[in-house]
């Protein structure tokens, strides 16, 4: 919406010309397009911050998030008697159509921005109040009826708005995507149970190691998942606490007492989350701890998800000369130049969502820590970073989940037969044996290209009946 602004104009504000209205700040004034609902600040914000060229807009956890906010500012100031009831119903009626999303495309302020959050607090401001003014009976900029500071605002700073969205706004999607989440260690579960019976040879360092079976591997694969699942849950409690009353640095100032207890109730009952009011408001104003533990949990997840798309990457390879355990799901032509080649797309996809989660979680580290004295001026970059990081995770789970995990197939012919042929079966041997004859038979054995039960048979070295024991499935990989 860029192309619709219009630089400062030298006219006396209140004057309109055709598509355009003015618009005052402490500034100076500025047109502003007609049909927008966003106003002066948000137009100023537009000009000033083109950096990502994603809006706030998108990020609709966010947006519903700022109309809660407003929704809940207005009832607490109502019931204080410090906002008219016509003027209240307006604003909540403009915020459930924020939360609802019909106003998206007027959230134009891009995510990238300076300000502490300002000019996404003003565009919701703004918009909240020209869309309540149309309800109203009153036309757009019409600030006399109702202003987006002194009412939409009343009670409020940015500083104690913007960092309880982004709280609310993170529940919202790290609940999303822990369902997400969760249906892809279903799938692993599902697979572990498929492959129970198939049993394969386990690596160390690349190396052949013991005998496991796939299931026990695919079962590791959602148990580890199940951890961080867990971790990301337990953030939610630290996410409930919120600095709303604390206005600019957290002594309160311009809001009325009562105010405090009334807008966290408010807004407990409108997002159904359980809030608590901060212990101590100026540390909480300033402190964003919670956003890097956050991010540190999210970077955990991605790590673990993205060393399994390694191995099963690994375990696909070939498919004639690589390990080609596991055949994953062909879902396009691989090559523009080699007919007939299939690449792991999706669990290459997954891992470079890992590779962008790590980097957001060094772009949070930094951004806590240059926090300065009673407030953190950089929690625009930490909303977007840590937004953008829980989204793409969750479309990575899907994806490898449907796309992937759901699909794979073992390669049962080809390890039945790497089973004969391999001498990781040895070490079973070993208690019974010991190790010096078990590693002889293990250098005779890659020698020689036999068997390892044919030389224990051959040397005499056991009675049939405890050899067969010995290398079992069963005993080889711990199944019983």
């Amino acid at each position: 919406m860029t192309e619709h602004l219009t630089s400062p104009s030298t006219e006396a504000p209140g004057v309109r010309r055709p598509g355009v209205r003015r618009e005052q700040d402490s500034l100076g004034d500025a047109d502003v397009p007609e049909a927008s609902y966003w106003g002066i600040s948000t137009h100023r914000a537009v000009d000033n911050f083109p950096v990502s060229g994603r809006t706030i807009g998108t990020l609709r956890s966010l947006i519903w998030s700022l109309g809660a906010v407003k929704y809940a500012a207005a009832r607490a100031n109502e019931s204080l008697g410090l906002l008219p009831p016509d003027k209240s119903a307006a604003i909540q009626k403009a915020s459930l159509e924020v939360m609802d999303g019909r106003l998206d495309d007027q959230f134009v302020v891009d995510t990238i921005q300076g300000g502490a959050g300002t000019s996404t607090n003003m565009n919701a401001n703004e918009v909240i109040a020209n869309r309540a003014l149309e309800l109203m009976g009153h036309r757009k900029g019409d600030y006399a009826a109702l202003h987006p500071i002194d009412d939409v605002n009343r009670s409020q700073s940015t500083n104690d708005v913007y960092p309880t969205a982004i709280k609310i706004a993170l529940q919202r999607e790290i609940t999303a995507f822990c369902e997400e989440h969760d249906r892809l260690i279903q799938a692993f579960d599902a697979k572990a149970t498929e492959f129970a019976g198939i049993i394969k040879v386990g690596r160390t360092q690349l190396q052949d190691a013991v005998p496991m079976s796939m299931g026990q591997e695919f079962g590791a694969f959602a148990d580890t998942l199940r951890e961080d699942g867990l971790r990301l849950l337990e953030l939610l409690p630290h996410l409930r606490e919120s600095n709303l009353g604390a206005t600019a640095i957290g002594t309160g100032i311009t809001a009325s007492p009562g105010y405090r207890e009334a807008v966290i109730k408010e807004l407990s009952s409108i997002t159904g989350l359980q809030l608590t009011s901060a212990t101590n408001l100026v540390e909480a104003t300033s402190d964003t701890g919670v956003f890097m533990l956050v991010s540190g949990v999210l970077k955990r997840a991605a790590v673990k998800l993205s060393k399994i798309c390694n191995d099963l990457r690994l375990l696909s390879s070939g498919p004639q000369t690589g390990f080609g355990e596991i055949l994953l799901p062909a879902v396009q032509a691989g090559s523009s130049i080699m007919p007939g080649k299939v690449n792991p797309v999706i669990p290459e996809m997954v891992n470079q969502v890992a590779f962008r989660v790590i980097g957001a979680d060094a772009t949070v580290t930094m951004a806590v820590e240059a926090g300065q004295l009673q407030l953190n001026a950089f929690e625009p970059v930490i909303a977007d970073a840590l937004l953008e990081s829980i989204a793409w995770l969750t479309v990575a789970c899907r994806q490898l989940r449907t796309h992937c995990v759901d699909g794979i197939t073992a390669n049962t012919q080809m390890l039945q037969q790497r089973m004969l042929e391999s001498i990781s079966v040895v070490t079973g041997l070993a208690p019974l044996i010991g190790y010096a004859a078990a590693a002889e038979l293990a250098k005779e054995a890659l020698a020689s290209h036999r068997g390892i039960a044919e030389l224990v048979v051959e040397r005499g070295l056991l009675d049939p009946q405890k050899m067969e024991a010995a290398l079992s499935a069963k005993s080889l990989a711990g199944l019983g």
